[in-house]
């Protein structure tokens, strides 16, 4: 399966995003990509793409020039280049308020959709960037208390914003994954100047796109994810999570602005991955999730229903062990195998089933043997033979209900309906 991830350990801003696209593809597709975005007659606008580097890692930065001046605002902390809240770092060249708003006449949803409906792109590239702005106007919409209609876009109404997110879509199509995965999202931390003031990091538009997504702040301040960013990660990502399992063809490195101690990129791996078992020296190995919680106040007959239960919902493996918990109280480990695609419902099932407030996850990759069934004829009627083969082993097991089925049948013990057969 054609598999994109991104990682997003330093945020995710629409610059950046296309940035570490664009590296993805061949060095010709690259120039051809920027005749294109310079082709869309959005006026006044030059894209270029230049080489950079952060802390030894050469990437690309994805500027966007307006009548010749590269755009940014003003960032009350530390962020790193997106051209919606993002400051883009050039020491004495940064706009007063009055300036910005004399600069950027404001724009509502209606401006925006009649200029992405002008440029010369496939209709599926058009959908992809009117529903990007979509999800970025519920957020400010939410945050403002207006409606969708009325809500002006400060920052990510302006032209540079619409280069940005028209090229992130038009790289995607390019690329056309059949599944995208992101890391968890870092927001950064501490303050960020833009239209309206100075505002907590993450922004809350920003905080409010990112509902439902994995994401996390540590020390280094700045708006590391702005509304951009999380907008597009939440309209193309298909899931969030630790890379997968998977043969990596291309990585593109997108470069902010600024310099922290930490490389300030995003990168994008494109690559052939398999959703459960791929061939590692011709033999097979699968990624799994483990979910487990320690239980110390339900019955047993409480744990057995919820582990009938994940095992109907498609979990691999559900099995229980006795542990001694705080306070010398016995208790049992719950732990569950799933795949990554049943995550999410079997958290939901084990909050539901059981009365753990706390779950504890992790990725496991197996070892696996190629699993086969055959049916074969018997004294007693059609016995499931399941044969498991890999790895300089090969072994045949009778299926157990047939098994006990012949058994209760024939008035027989399991050994000797094992024996006859």
């Amino acid at each position: 399966m054609k598999t994109l991830y991104l990682d997003c350990g330093m945020g995710a801003a629409g610059d950046m995003m296309a940035a570490a696209l664009l590296e993805l593809l061949p060095g010709d597709r690259q120039e051809e990509m920027l005749k294109k975005l310079n082709s869309l007659k959005l006026e006044g606008v030059e894209v270029s793409a230049e080489k950079a580097k952060k802390c030894g890692i050469t990437g690309s930065h994805f500027d966007v020039r307006i009548d010749g001046e590269t755009e940014e605002s003003v960032d009350a902390g530390h962020s790193h280049g997106d051209h919606g809240h993002h400051d883009h770092g050039h020491e004495g060249h940064s706009h007063s308020h009055e300036e910005q708003e004399h600069h950027h006449h404001h724009m509502h949803m209606s401006d925006i959709e009649r200029e992405i409906y002008s440029l010369e792109v496939s209709d599926r590239v058009k959908k992809d960037v009117i529903s990007v702005y979509r999800i970025i106007a519920e957020a400010e919409s939410h945050v403002h208390g207006e409606d969708v209609a009325e809500i002006h876009f400060h920052e990510v109404g302006r032209k540079d914003a619409i280069m940005d997110i028209t090229a992130v879509c038009l790289l995607m199509e390019a690329i056309s994954p059949d599944r995208t995965v992101s890391s968890a999202v870092h927001t950064g931390s501490g303050k960020v100047r833009c239209a309206h003031g100075i505002l907590p990091v993450p922004a809350p538009a920003t905080a409010f796109i990112l509902r439902g997504i994995p994401a996390y702040s540590t020390e280094i301040e700045g708006e590391l994810c702005t509304p951009t960013g999380a907008a597009l990660l939440k309209y193309f990502v298909d899931d969030f999570g630790p890379m997968p399992a998977m043969a990596a063809e291309n990585i593109g490195y997108g470069m902010g602005y600024k310099d922290f101690p930490v490389a300030n990129c995003l990168r994008a791996t494109l690559g052939e991955s398999f959703d459960t078992e791929q061939k590692t020296g011709g033999e097979l190995t699968d990624r799994v999730i483990g979910l487990s919680c320690n239980l110390d106040d339900m019955t047993a007959e409480e744990i057995g229903f919820a582990m009938e239960r994940l095992l109907e919902m498609g979990a691999k493996e559900v099995y229980t062990v006795p542990v001694l918990m705080k306070k010398s109280r016995p208790g049992t480990l719950l732990e569950v195998l799933c795949g990554e695609q049943d995550k999410d419902a079997m958290v939901r099932a084990i909050f539901r089933h059981t009365t753990t407030i706390g779950i504890r996850e992790t990725c496991y990759d197996r070892y696996i043997l190629k699993r086969t069934e055959e049916r074969k004829e018997t004294p007693f009627g059609t016995l499931r033979c399941k044969t498991s083969e890999g790895y300089g082993v090969t072994r045949t097991k009778p299926e157990y209900d047939d098994i006990a089925g012949f058994a209760r049948d024939n008035g027989c013990s399991i050994r000797e309906i094992r024996d006859k057969i």
